[in-house]
């Protein structure tokens, strides 16, 4: 099985001709939901590429604190991409949830007005499904929202837990990332500089 050649039914090549033919393009929205590790990273790894594209890229990040410098914030300064903590730590720490809350909520207007401005060609909103399943803003006005306003070429990246069914629904790239093993839950291995953090 190993040495057979990469093979491809009929019906995959007749699906990538007619995508060659047609040169369809879009903005997609892309989610990555689930509960294993990656979600922002992957997101990062589009934000990355983009940018290496000379595209305009950007975003929110909803819970990890204001004040925070993570290796991927830096790294994304030094590359003149700006993305955004609006929090004040994530809920399991928080002192005052009704202040969290509030920082999200704003997050979510900031957020708002950088997508419908035209100014970007990829945004994320990083661990945004929180605000969904926490019950701070409603799933249908917001997939209602990123429909009647997202600019038809800006690629959204969403990222989170628990993404409910009409985000799912809406989007044109969902995946999900499985916990198969952990260091933390496993072996008792704190997260670590540069690769978590």
């Amino acid at each position: 099985m190993a040495d057979a050649p990469f093979t491809s039914d009929p019906e995959g090549e007749a699906r990538r001709k007619a995508a060659r033919a047609n040169r369809k393009q879009k903005g997609l929205l892309i989610v990555n939901t689930g509960d294993g590790k990656g979600k922002t990273t992957a997101a990062l790894g589009i934000l990355l590429r983009a940018r290496g594209r000379k595209l305009r890229v950007g975003g929110i990040q909803f819970f990890k604190h204001q004040n925070a410098s993570f290796g991927e914030l830096r790294a994304l300064r030094e590359l003149g991409v700006e993305l955004r903590p609006m929090g004040d730590g994530w809920t399991w720490t928080s002192r005052d949830l009704d202040e969290t809350r509030a920082k999200a909520l704003h997050g979510w207007e900031m957020a708002q007005e950088r997508i419908g401005s035209g100014d970007y060609d990829v945004f994320l909103l990083d661990e945004f499904t929180y605000l969904l399943s926490y019950g701070w803003l409603d799933a249908a006005e917001v997939v209602s929202w990123i429909t009647a306003n997202k600019p038809p070429m800006l690629h959204l990246i969403i990222t989170g837990r628990d993404a409910p069914q009409l985000l799912i629904a809406a989007a044109d790239l969902v995946t999900e990332m499985r916990a198969i093993k952990h260091p933390f839950r496993d072996q008792g291995i704190r997260a670590q500089k540069g690769i978590e953090y």
